[in-house]
């Protein structure tokens, strides 16, 4: 029979299951697969792993996640040039090979020689086309600037123009409580 404990959780339990889930993540296996060993080493289920993963810990190691990501994406991706590497140059079909980018798909052809010039000359293009998107953005960004301070003098007019008119207001009601004191109506009945 498994013994599942109760009890509060202590900083160096939250260490260890940040620790692990974070390996999983790398070695791009599942999260389930963590909770199940973290559960066997403090003697609790993978549930309450799951659980105070997801409740309390995950939001405190955010960029660490983000971080294991990338490593694992990165893995990933050497994996898959070694494996392309390793294969014979007569396995690689002369076909285009769509490749998604963050943005776009890009096609390539597959080439079994790589030189210098093709990648200069891929990493200046590379560069002008991030170039252009960055100054696209900054355009962007500027157009909203721009947006925003007109919209905010509109709304400072419109506010100057709301406070003249409650002292108006509060000017002309002086006025008649002053004149109603002044000058008495007198009731018959």
């Amino acid at each position: 029979m498994v013994v599942t404990r109760q009890d509060a959780w202590s900083e160096d339990e939250d260490l260890l299951l940040a620790e692990v889930v974070l390996r999983h993540i790398r070695e791009s296996s599942t999260q389930l697969s963590a909770f199940e060993e973290v559960g066997k080493k403090l003697s609790r289920s993978s549930a309450a792993c799951g659980f105070r993963w997801n409740s309390a810990i995950r939001k405190k190691y955010e960029s660490a996640v983000a971080l294991a990501k990338k490593q694992k994406s990165k893995k990933s991706a050497r994996q898959s040039e070694q494996a392309s590497v390793s294969t014979p140059a007569s396995a690689i079909s002369p076909q285009n090979v769509e490749v998604q980018t963050e943005s776009k798909k890009e096609t390539v052809v597959p080439s079994t020689e790589l030189n210098l010039s093709d990648v200069i000359t891929f990493l200046t293009e590379y560069q002008s086309k991030h170039e252009a998107n960055d100054a696209y953005e900054l355009g962007q960004l500027k157009l909203e600037n721009e947006q925003l301070k007109i919209k905010l003098d509109q709304l400072s007019r419109d506010k100057d123009l709301i406070t003249q008119d409650y002292k108006a207001l509060l000017t002309i009601m002086d006025r008649a409580r002053k004149f109603t004191r002044d000058h008495p109506i007198e009731r018959t009945m």
